[in-house]
């Protein structure tokens, strides 16, 4: 947000607040002190002087711009309820216009906070090492080459290579694969990883605003200045509603030379029911949001998601758990999957590594009972070794295999995803596979989408393997796969659907924020991460594909409850304005009868509250 819209957005919240403090004034004055007229309205006049004025010259701008809305008659009401005296009425109006303003630009500056967010994530300073001394740096004075040590849980500065020693990070974030990845000497690290419980040597191969974390700044600040300009409701139906009610006014006055029916028209055409019944469902259907624990940040998403034609779906903890479950044990010959699955986990039981659980998970199922073992050793980055039944167990990854050991495993199978293998002494015995496991409800509820929500396409988009992404899709029931994709990439994928028709993403980390900002509607599973979660417009707290179901249906009663109220009551004001152009109705009348069509209109608005019997439909 630029300085000149932060400025006119504290312009309307002042006038809004203003106007709340001229109206209880206005209330003491009348009701309490039984002061005069003179003396009770001055407080409206002084707001729709100093309030309304701005007000009406920032509508009239946008008059002059060809932007027809419920704006103009808002403006026109003004100041009819000015020359009719009805000073109450207008400074409601004030208070309706400029306090929606305000919450609008509000919802602007979201995406702004999540720069700082970001910015505030990455560490100011590095370690770096020169001549056995470690100096505190400022990332700005890191170059290609410094040799930087990473200490236990900092997040990595900026990209490298290990030189030395061995640990665990935590990329997932950045990268979408839902593991820890092992590091040791030779491995990549990229800026914005979370270190594990032990210290890396790191030369540094880019400078911090080259490195992979500010890249995904730059995108995230690029989307913020490219997200969809999305028109509200009200503004749709306002586009239509205010050019009939300003020529039936103008023609009651051409045709009858009485000013009086052009006043009266224009009063009974107050766009009450768009500027109140639509934000009153909106609000209501945001309540019964947050009572099924889904947060909505933007209200005008949920008048949009409605609209959404193509979904697009992160693949790590949103179509999955995010955590790793042992799917395969694949034996050397000799080797018995049972005995190997038991020593495997008498051992991992002593380890914190998230494959260390889906293999004490998987000796659980099948029941098996772990042994007593002796000489327990974990070396980061190395994995865990001990004694269990008089054989000495170690559990590898590929990467710190010796020669003798990938000469003793022999001709294993091309990686594909997340793996360990298992020796016994010096002898190759078994290789452990692992995938991410899909949701139970993934499938029924992606095959739901299009029939029931009308999302004609849907895609997933991962930065993970796409050996693993194309697992996944086969298995919930998606055709079209994006795999190995950058936050750039991911991106301009969005922006590239968003193009040819409105869209949603659902995404959890750090890597879906830049997508979440150029969607139509951003949906954060999770909360993962703080930068993700302000970047959507949504925020599913329990981490479930039914809650998106859940979000849905409450969007669509909204649009429905929302349309019912608008239409309904501009129905009516058509009618009742149809009236007032004959003469039947005169100015008082018509404000009368208008006010009894807002109160029909909000009452009909208020049902987006009341939860109904089924919020899910697969």
């Amino acid at each position: 947000m630029d300085a000149k819209d932060a400025s006119l957005d504290r312009k309307h919240t002042a006038i809004a607040i203003a106007t709340l403090a001229a109206l209880a004034a206005y209330v003491i004055l009348r009701w309490i002190l039984r002061s005069s007229a003179a003396l009770y309205d001055a407080p409206l006049l002084g707001i729709l002087l100093l309030g309304g004025a701005p007000l009406l010259y920032d509508i009239a701008g946008g008059l002059l711009r060809r932007e027809w809305g419920s704006d103009v008659l808002a403006a026109l009401s003004i100041l009819t309820a000015v020359i009719l005296g009805e000073y109450v009425a207008g400074a409601i109006i004030v208070l309706m216009y400029s306090g929606g303003t305000a919450l609008e630009g509000y919802a602007v500056t979201r995406a702004s906070s999540v720069l700082r967010a970001l910015s505030k994530r990455l560490p100011s300073v590095a370690h770096r090492k020169h001549n056995a001394q470690l100096l505190d740096v400022a990332l700005a004075d890191i170059a290609p080459g410094d040799t930087l040590v990473i200490f236990p849980h900092e997040i990595t500065p900026v990209d490298g290579v290990v030189i030395e020693g061995h640990s665990v990070m935590d990329e997932s974030y950045l990268t979408g694969e839902p593991f820890e990845m092992s590091k040791a000497p030779g491995a990549t690290v990229i800026s914005g990883a979370i270190n594990g419980e032990a210290a890396l040597t790191i030369r540094a191969t880019k400078r911090a605003e080259d490195s992979r974390y500010a890249k995904i700044m730059q995108v995230m600040r690029a989307s913020a200045q490219h997200q969809p300009r999305l028109r509200r409701l009200g503004d749709q139906l306002g586009a239509f509603y205010t050019p009939v009610a300003l020529g039936i006014a103008i023609a009651a006055w051409a045709l009858s030379g009485e000013s009086s029916r052009f006043l009266a028209v224009l009063v009974i055409a107050t766009p009450c029911p768009l500027l109140i019944a639509i934000p009153v469902a909106i609000i209501g259907a945001v309540s019964l949001c947050a009572r099924h624990a889904i947060i909505v940040k933007k209200p005008v998403v949920l008048e949009q998601v409605a609209t959404c034609e193509t979904a697009i779906f992160d693949k790590t903890g949103t179509l999955t758990y995010g955590t790793p479950v042992l799917e395969d044990i694949m034996c050397a010959p000799g080797a018995l999957r049972q005995e190997v699955l038991q020593w495997a986990a008498s051992i991992e039981r002593y380890s914190k590594h998230p494959l260390a659980r889906a293999v004490l998970a998987a000796a659980t199922k099948e029941r098996l009972a772990l042994q007593e073992a002796s000489r327990i050793e974990e070396v980061p980055g190395l994995g865990p070794s001990g004694v269990v039944a008089g054989h000495h167990v170690r559990i590898m990854n590929r990467g710190s295999l010796t020669a003798e050991q990938r000469a003793a495993a022999g001709a294993l199978p091309p990686p594909a995803g997340m793996e360990c293998l298992v020796f016994l002494g010096d002898q190759f015995a078994a290789l452990l596979r692992f995938r991410d496991q899909p949701r139970t409800e993934g499938r029924s509820f992606i095959t739901h989408l299009g029939p029931r929500h009308a999302l004609h396409r849907i895609l997933v988009v991962s930065g993970d393997r796409e050996s693993e992404v194309r697992h996944l899709a086969e298995r919930v029931g998606i055709a079209e796969v994006y795999a190995e994709q950058s936050p750039e990439q991911k991106v301009e994928l969005v922006r590239r659907e968003t193009a040819a028709a409105k869209t949603l993403m659902v995404g959890d980390g750090i890597n879906d924020a830049p997508a979440l900002l150029a969607a139509t509607v951003g949906i954060a599973m999770g909360q993962r991460s703080d930068i993700t979660t302000e970047a959507a417009g949504v925020v599913i707290m329990d981490s479930s594909l039914i809650k998106i179901d859940q979000f849905f249906h409450i969007s669509e009663r909204m649009r429905r409850i929302a349309l019912q109220s608008a239409v309904g009551g501009m129905g009516l004001s058509l009618i009742g304005m149809g009236f007032a152009a004959a003469g039947y109705i005169v100015p008082v009348a018509g404000a009368l009868a208008q006010e009894a069509i807002d109160l029909l209109a909000i009452l009909n608005a208020l049902r987006a509250s009341i939860p109904p019997k089924s919020l899910s439909d697969f």
